[in-house]
């Protein structure tokens, strides 16, 4: 009889139907922005040699009258790429200073702050358009709260949380394209636009949005576990391409500052920089560096470093473990929800994207580059129980 009233009590819980749904997922959103805000207010504002130089960039812009046209045109040698790539946070911090003057490093920490809040409500809104049950959502807010980064990056005065905010809202975008089985393409080309011109690294998002537009457009790769066998393949593949881009910059190109620089760690067997403990022997053939290459994508989502502290361990563990579950629930059930595999096939191009350029690029000593991914990831988790729920437990929408 208990066992009875307790599964009569769940499917309720579980019903798009409950009554308590919408107050439940309220409270959930602002208990987690109130917990992520008291943390970062009470840590404070971080600078960092790259806030140094948006403040330096901030200073030259405000002298200029905000001319955009002379500030981009500056420096040309100096400045690899434009400093149109930075013009988002270099304008904010520029509007900051001239508001707010001396204060203008603790406004652009609310302003950050501001920017969690919305993208708290743009994760919700994407799940809730996606048929997802706020129950799920609800759930999976404290799991965001608990993600070190998310605790981390919003307190530095840096481009971070804005392009992580727009990481999100371009999924968003995407997602709501599946779900409508059509794209708004001025969206689109607004929010790549303010892609380009927050960091010159979203040119692996850029790239994953015109390319899952095409692959969506022409129906390419439309059968769920083919597009998973693409995935698997263009990981096994990319370090060995990576490798012959490598030979090619040493034997070719070399010379140059910037590539040289790229080539240089991989040279000396960097995997992630600063960060000895993580390197290997420096390569000696072609497949050694394949092996540093491949060492480089995995380690991008490493979740330990010998600095890090067990507490910062142990919940990059638990994060880590969240994504695979997701991934795994996904691969256990493909097919079974056409939309859903579309959009686990977007979010993991997307973050393999991210991860592979960082690969061959740099991976920062914390970390920071995969801040930005974080959360759509973690809308894996609450789709991948929301097909649980439909295929097993059999409960409509």
């Amino acid at each position: 009889m208990g066992n009875q009233k307790l599964i009569i009590f769940m499917k309720n819980i579980l019903s798009n139907e409950w009554k308590y749904k919408n107050k439940i997922l309220y409270l959930s959103i602002l208990l987690s922005f109130i917990i992520i805000a008291y943390y970062i207010l009470r840590s404070g504002f971080s600078m960092s040699s790259d806030s140094e130089r948006f403040s330096r960039w901030a200073d030259t812009l405000i002298s200029l009258n905000f001319n955009l046209f002379e500030f981009f045109s500056i420096d040309k040698v100096a400045h690899r790429p434009s400093l149109f790539f930075f013009s988002i946070p270099v304008i904010l911090i520029a509007l900051c200073k001239v508001i707010f003057v001396n204060e203008w490093q603790f406004f652009f920490l609310l302003f950050n702050l501001l920017l969690i809040f919305f993208s708290l409500i743009i994760f919700t809104k994407t799940l809730l358009l996606i048929d997802v049950r706020s129950i799920l959502i609800s759930i999976t807010l404290p799991l965001v709260v608990i993600s070190v980064d998310i605790l981390t990056w919003p307190q530095f005065i840096l481009s971070d949380m804005i392009y992580a905010f727009l990481i999100l809202l371009s999924t968003y975008f995407i997602l709501k394209g599946i779900i409508k089985n059509k794209f708004n393409y001025f969206e689109i080309f607004i929010i790549i636009f303010l892609l380009l011109a927050s960091r010159p690294s979203s040119i692996p998002v850029v790239f994953m949005i015109f390319s899952y537009i095409v692959i969506f457009r022409f129906n390419i790769f439309n059968e769920a576990k083919f597009s998973f066998l693409l995935l698997f393949l263009l990981f096994i593949l990319t370090p060995f391409i990576y490798a012959a881009i490598y030979f090619y910059i040493e034997f070719y190109i070399h010379g140059i500052a910037k590539l040289d620089f790229v080539t240089g760690m991989v040279k000396s067997g960097m995997i992630i920089h600063d960060r000895p403990e993580t390197w290997v022997p420096q390569p000696n053939n072609y497949l050694d560096v394949v092996c540093i290459y491949f060492l480089r994508i995995i380690n991008f989502f490493n979740p330990y470093a010998a600095t890090f502290s067990i507490l910062h361990v142990f919940l990059n563990v638990i994060q880590t473990c969240i994504f695979l579950f997701s991934i795994i629930i996904w691969l256990y059930f493909i097919g079974y929800i056409k939309s859903y595999d579309k959009i686990f096939f977007f979010i993991i191009s997307l973050s393999f994207s991210v991860a592979a350029f960082h690969s061959f690029i740099l991976i920062d000593y914390d970390w920071r580059y995969r801040f930005p991914i974080l959360l759509p990831l973690m809308m894996l988790f609450p789709i991948s129980l929301e097909i649980i729920i439909k295929k097993k437990l059999n409960l409509k929408i």
